[in-house]
């Protein structure tokens, strides 16, 4: 610097900050990869256009621009340049007000949660910072309507007295801590929970949760169950089905034509129903089943996906309509050093702009579903994994992501010969014990041990 002084600024003024690290060498060496910095870099910039919407934020890498926000009017107008029509259109919108404490902002609608967490952003008097209470608040706020697994995206912007707030926690200023930690965990529960419906019980089920879905599979034969219709006025569903009874024409289910099993086939398996739309009863063998029938479908279509790629490898089902899909900036040039290995699970994906990709092609054994979730997902997932570790070991896990979309969601009613259908695939697979994610697929009791219980 040879000189310094005072000057006016006009309005609109361009601050460019270059050569950060010029002068303190020291604080270079603790640098990431160039990849990890500029995602860094990439979501402050984010998070300052958020906070601030009325202010142009451009952001260019290697000479390139990655991130243009215009001036908006409005926080939600900025939150649609910044994550894109997708998040907006899922979203609902949070307003609510408790004891001074203002919440704004969009919270995603239960159906469209996703295994990952981004975004989750807050913002506490325009200061994008990190809180335990407020976090837990809208996890409790959607309670029952978030599947296990799955997390609420959300950008929250809270208005409190800087008196009652407490910046100095933390030497990055990332955390705060408020002086009445309960009354903000109430506004902020209560205001996601409004947004969401809850409170009216008015809220949209979580994807799978009861929507009305594809059956689970055909099945051959002639006998029949009945058609069990839940109770008039959208009361409960009955929690086991009756047995009793018979028609000469399968059970339909979301439109879909399923044909009961043949008598003679998996003698040793009998359907008892379906509890709470989540877990299935069965006799197999002489043992009670209680399946979860999610985690059990997910472990058949994963142990199938891993077959077909060994074998003659897994076929890909081109889609009528490609699906387009903006993926984050700081994620785009993760996702297309990754495509290859996706392709080899089934998944054709190609670059179709800066940050847009285009879905072309899907695993064959999959049923249509949110194409464009699932690759979100799998962005979250690709971040997280160590390239050192075997090829194999990276494939397992897509497919595991493949096979949780794919399978069929708790709450979702199932009939007689669905719940039969699944269970014996279920049992082919050699009754595995857990999801590939590690979760219990099933409780099993045995003749003995129903006897032990009821004391005979």
């Amino acid at each position: 610097m040879t000189k310094s002084e005072e000057t006016a600024a006009a309005p609109g003024t361009q601050i460019d900050i270059e050569d950060l690290f010029f002068n303190t060498p020291a604080r270079k060496k603790f640098l990431k990869a160039t990849t990890t910095e500029f995602s860094h870099i990439y979501q402050a910039v984010q998070q300052a256009a958020l906070a601030w919407p009325g202010v142009r934020f451009r952001l260019t890498h290697n000479g390139q621009d990655v991130a243009d926000y215009p001036a908006a009017s409005s926080r939600r107008d900025r939150m649609l340049q910044v994550y894109g029509m997708r998040f907006v259109e899922h979203a609902a919108p949070v307003s609510g007000e408790r004891a001074g404490v203002r919440v704004e902002g969009l919270t995603i609608q239960p159906m469209h949660t996703r295994a990952g967490r981004n975004p989750q952003e807050l913002f506490v008097n325009r200061r994008a910072v990190k809180n335990a209470a407020v976090s837990h608040a809208v996890y409790d706020a959607y309670g029952a309507y978030l599947a296990k697994g799955q997390h609420p995206q959300f950008v929250l912007f809270l208005d409190v007295d800087s008196e009652r707030v407490d910046v100095n926690v933390h030497p990055t200023k990332r955390e705060v801590r408020f002086a009445d930690q309960d009354l903000v965990f109430q506004a902020v529960r209560q205001a996601v929970r409004a947004a969401i419906g809850a409170d009216t019980g008015a809220a949209q089920a979580p994807r799978g949760f009861g929507m009305p879905g594809p059956a689970f599979g055909a099945l051959s034969g002639t006998a029949a169950y009945p058609v069990i219709s839940g109770p008039a006025g959208g009361g409960p569903a009955p929690v086991l089905y009756s047995l009793q009874g018979g028609t000469e024409s399968g059970a339909t289910v979301a439109g879909e034509q399923v044909q009961a099993f043949a008598a003679g086939a998996a003698r040793d398996i009998i359907p008892l129903g379906q509890l709470s739309r989540t877990y299935l009863v069965a006799q197999v063998g002489s043992e009670l089943h209680v399946i979860d029938q999610h985690t059990a479908h997910e472990r058949v279509l994963f142990e199938r996906l891993c077959r077909a790629r060994l074998g003659q490898g897994l076929p890909s089902q081109p889609l009528l309509i490609p699906e387009t899909i903006d993926v984050p900036a700081q994620h785009a040039a993760l996702l297309q050093r990754h495509l290859p290995e996706l392709e080899q699970a089934g998944l054709t994906i190609e670059p179709f702009g800066a940050h847009t990709f285009v879905i072309r092609a899907v695993p064959a054994l999959l049923k249509p579903l949110d194409y464009a979730a699932l690759v979100l997902d799998l962005v979250d997932d690709l971040s997280q994994w160590n390239t050192a570790s075997p090829l194999e070991t990276r494939l397992r896990s897509v497919m595991a992501s493949l096979a949780c979309h794919g399978a069929v969601r708790a709450g979702r009613a199932m009939e007689l010969p669905e719940v039969q259908r699944l269970v014996a695939e279920w049992v082919e697979e050699g009754l595995p014990t857990t999801c590939p994610h590690g979760r219990r697929v099933a409780l099993r009791l045995s003749e003995d041990e129903l006897a032990r219980i009821f004391g005979r």
